[in-house]
């Protein structure tokens, strides 16, 4: 008996689901618009039925009586009157229309003839680096068609782009720097300059996210941050680049910021820290606030080399332990500082060989506040000693072991300065102040994925911790409160996070009373 043949699926079943489908879509259109009166007259009747509502809370409690007999007696003379409930209904009927119409403008669809003139003009501009004479179909070319190669825009009250995607051949070679930073600085100038933005490059998809970022609040003062030991707050940055955000305090106001948060200690994987920066632009301000984070958990030691007394509040405070300018001083303490950390390596080895934990004083965290170590170069070779960036040597090679922690801080003309381990082992890096791109790469290891500008306010730059990625960065404002220029409000924020003073400000103690014997009076 022969078998019957399985069916077969049907040469124009796709065809029919298309036609199904736009049956369908047809038949909701319809009904859309059949219903549309319905629909604007039930949106009208809520919207009154909120109103009235309103109007009843918003009656005093002594007037609703008068106005419950006055809505009553209206309603009575609207039922006995001829064709009144016709005509109230008719009447309500055309109210809630009207209340229920669509009020909202609608929105033009596409850029206007200014937006549209922008968006050329880019385009125009990207031609040359985005187009081969070998391609057939090119995706960019002069008086080509710039919708397909920008799907996404969006543009700011100012009426300069706001965010643009933008897709680009295969064949660029976007894994090159050197090809990405041509097209992003042509950007950044084509786009508007005085402003930062953030290009995220997807090499998967072919395509370049260009977005304008704010720029970031420079209105946080020094403040207790909550984090935990071990964890300084260099600053704040973006909501997009960190996933923590911290609780501050402005006046009145509370809000969380994004902070970048530094974490030293024996399991750190960068402990030291290099700050780099222009005149003026906020590295000391940034020492001061690690000092005042710092001396919460430890002990800090300061050296300062550009003699100008920016450190002079933390003379004598409990927990510093000097604030050196001169060089003989500074020398001193940084041979110190070498010594306690062999003397904490070896004490720690002890305690470890014997089965013991590490003795409290050697978990206590020692903080070593370097600012322009360079300025005392020419000075120990004068005098014929040490310079003190070789002192450095030792703690920034065990530090970390130790729970010392090394911070240094350089101007960019005086950068080359710096000696070989300060260079190799810090490995967080801070820049302040105007850079260019070759310079901030020099110093991070690495190009920013935004466009550094030219005028920055004091404390703004970039960061990274490690081979992390690179974050725009605002110090806290910490500035000096000796300084006659310093607000009282960020006076008082500093003078109130300060420690208390143990010893007077020349670091001498001050010497016993000597004991006098009373003198017996002479009678006559």
């Amino acid at each position: 008996m022969a078998r019957r043949p399985l069916p077969r699926i049907l040469s124009n079943g796709s065809a029919q689901i298309a036609r199904s489908r736009e049956l369908a879509r047809t038949a909701a259109d319809s009904a859309t618009d059949v219903l549309h009166p319905l629909i604007t007259i039930t949106r009208g009747l809520r919207r009154l039925a909120s109103a009235g509502r309103r109007k009843w809370a918003d009656t005093p409690k002594d007037k609703r009586g008068p106005l419950l007999f006055l809505v009553a007696s209206v309603v009575l003379v609207v039922a006995l009157a001829p064709y009144g409930p016709l005509l109230a209904a008719i009447t309500l009927m055309a109210a809630a229309a009207w209340q229920g119409r669509d009020r909202g403008e609608p929105e033009p669809e596409g850029p206007d003839e200014s937006q549209t003139q922008r968006l050329k003009s880019l385009y125009e501009a990207l031609v040359p680096y985005f187009s081969a004479a070998e391609d057939p179909a090119p995706l960019y070319a002069h008086g080509g068609e710039w919708e397909k190669a920008f799907p996404a825009y969006e543009f700011d009250e100012t009426g300069r782009c706001a965010h643009l995607v933008i897709r680009y051949p295969a064949y660029f070679t976007d894994g090159e720097a050197e090809s990405r930073a041509r097209i992003e600085q042509l950007l950044h100038a084509k786009s508007g300059r005085g402003r930062e933005y953030h290009f995220a490059w997807d090499e998967e998809g072919n395509q370049l996210t260009v977005t304008a970022l704010p720029p970031l609040p420079t209105d946080i003062a020094a403040q207790r941050f909550v984090t935990a030991p071990g964890e300084t707050v260099l600053g704040f940055t973006d909501p997009s680049q960190v996933q923590r955000t911290l609780p501050l305090t402005h006046g009145e106001e509370r809000r969380d910021v994004p902070p970048v948060v530094w974490r030293t200690g024996i399991r750190s994987t960068e402990p030291h820290l290099l700050v780099v920066g222009q005149p003026g632009s906020g590295t000391s301000t940034l020492l001061r606030s690690i000092a005042l984070q710092a001396l919460q958990y430890g002990d800090v030691l300061v050296v300062e080399g550009g003699g100008t007394g920016e450190y002079a509040c933390l003379t004598g405070r409990d927990g510093v332990l000097a604030v050196e300018c001169a060089l003989a001083g500074t020398v001193a303490s940084l041979e110190w500082a070498a010594a306690e950390t062999e003397r904490r390596l070896i004490a720690a080895n002890r305690a470890r060989q014997a089965g013991d934990p590490p003795p409290e004083d050697t978990r206590r965290p020692l903080w070593i506040l370097v600012d322009r170590p360079s300025a005392f170069a020419p000075l120990a070779a004068a005098d014929g000693r040490k310079d003190p960036q070789s002192l450095l040597q030792v703690p920034l090679r065990h530090g970390r072991a130790a729970n010392v922690t090394v911070i240094v801080a350089e101007q960019f003309d005086s950068a080359d300065a710096l000696s070989d381990p300060v260079r190799q082992h810090t490995r967080a890096r801070v820049v302040l102040g105007p850079a260019t791109t070759d310079q901030l790469e020099a110093v991070l290891g690495a190009r920013p994925h935004t466009t550094p500008v030219a005028h920055v306010p004091p404390g703004r730059g970039y960061a990274r911790l490690g081979a992390g990625p690179v974050h725009r960065l605002q110090v806290p404002a910490t500035p000096d409160p000796y300084d006659d220029a310093t607000s009282d409000t960020d006076r008082q924020a500093v003078l109130a996070l300060l420690p208390a003073r143990t010893t007077p400000a020349d670091g001498e103690n001050l010497p016993d009373a000597v004991p006098t014997e009373p003198v017996a009076a002479e009678t006559s």
